[in-house]
């Protein structure tokens, strides 16, 4: 008996009788069948590919909230990654789901998340015919961008959870832990960085919120995280009073960060940068690199163009723009 195959069997009498187990042939079908690994399940192996894959490298250098912050300890995409996928596997394991699978959706949910934020993304959304948004993007990168279009193979139900991440109803118990766990990290980290970035202080935090969830991160982490545990696996939620108090929350942020002219004060540059390089690479395709040359005679320009442009790192997206568009100085 396999690594593997003991793996399952501990999963198959321990694991809730909500839970995907990795023996799940539906749920663990691939595009392309492959010989089962004799020490990681399905689904430890998704994780593994995630994590070692180009595409999660370059989260380290996209934006979170703030536009390429000055300091090491606000949150990057890279590390909003990591925090959901902490959180969710904290849930996963407190009702005795399958973690690993968890923590795969957690790890490829933002794999195709433009530079910029959400910034990036409104602006690709916008001006390609095809239209973007981030969480099919990420299942994109995952079935077809990544290593030089062969893709990672993941199974049906990570990549289910990823583009399910959102505003969805995943297929798993799994993927809607990870959709809960998602807006756990981000409104409570986003909440430690403002606060950091001086657009808040603690006492502006709406006080019936406050009273409900908590007075510091940590304490609104652990209540949002019990709630959800509490409310039991038959409908992956927090409970109805834990639910307003988040929303409110929720809003609370949309109206005071995440729309605040000191937060977004740079964000007309990045559409600027977005709309330019667009522009150029639609006229002058061949610059593209060649694997995006190749998605352009399987597909058309604006689809290799936007895979290319979303693929950037802030950072990549600036010495681009920088190379193509300011003039050098002789020397």
């Amino acid at each position: 008996m396999t690594v593997r195959e003991q793996t399952e069997i501990i999963e198959s009498g321990t694991l809730n009788n909500f839970a995907c187990m990795s023996t799940d042939e539906e749920m663990t079908r691939r595009a392309r069948e492959e010989d089962k690994c004799p020490f990681r399940t399905a689904f430890q192996r998704d994780r593994d590919r995630i994590l070692h894959c180009n595409s999660f490298r370059r989260l380290k250098r996209k934006t979170q909230v703030f536009l390429s912050p000055v300091g090491d300890h606000y949150r990057t995409r890279l590390t909003h990654t990591l925090e959901v996928a902490q959180i969710a596997r904290t849930i996963a394991r407190g009702m005795r789901m399958n973690e690993d699978l968890t923590e795969a959706i957690g790890l490829g949910h933002d794999l195709g998340h433009s530079p910029f934020g959400h910034c990036g993304e409104k602006v690709l959304n916008s001006i390609c015919p095809h239209g973007f948004r981030h969480y099919e993007q990420s299942v994109r990168v995952a079935e077809f961008l990544e290593k030089k279009g062969e893709g990672l193979n993941l199974t049906f139900a990570v990549k289910d959870g990823i583009v399910c991440h959102t505003n969805k109803v995943a297929a798993t118990k799994e993927g809607n832990i990870v959709r809960l766990a998602d807006t756990i990290a981000y409104i409570n980290h986003d909440i430690e960085d403002s606060i950091r970035a001086g657009i808040l202080h603690p006492c502006d935090l709406p006080a019936d919120c406050v009273r409900v969830l908590g007075d510091t991160k940590t304490k609104r982490i652990t209540t949002l995280i019990a709630s959800v545990i509490a409310h039991g696996p038959y409908d992956i939620d927090f409970a109805p009073d834990i639910r307003k108090a988040h929303d409110d929350l929720k809003a609370f942020m949309f109206a005071e960060v995440y729309t605040n002219p000191a937060a977004k004060q740079e964000e007309a540059k990045a559409e600027l940068l977005v709309r330019k390089l667009y522009s150029y690479f639609i006229e002058n395709t061949a610059k593209l690199p060649e694997e995006y040359r190749v998605i352009m005679k399987n597909s058309d320009a604006d689809r290799a163009v936007c895979d290319y442009i979303s693929g950037m790192s802030d950072e990549y997206a600036v010495d681009l723009y920088t190379e193509l568009f300011v003039p050098k100085f002789w020397k």
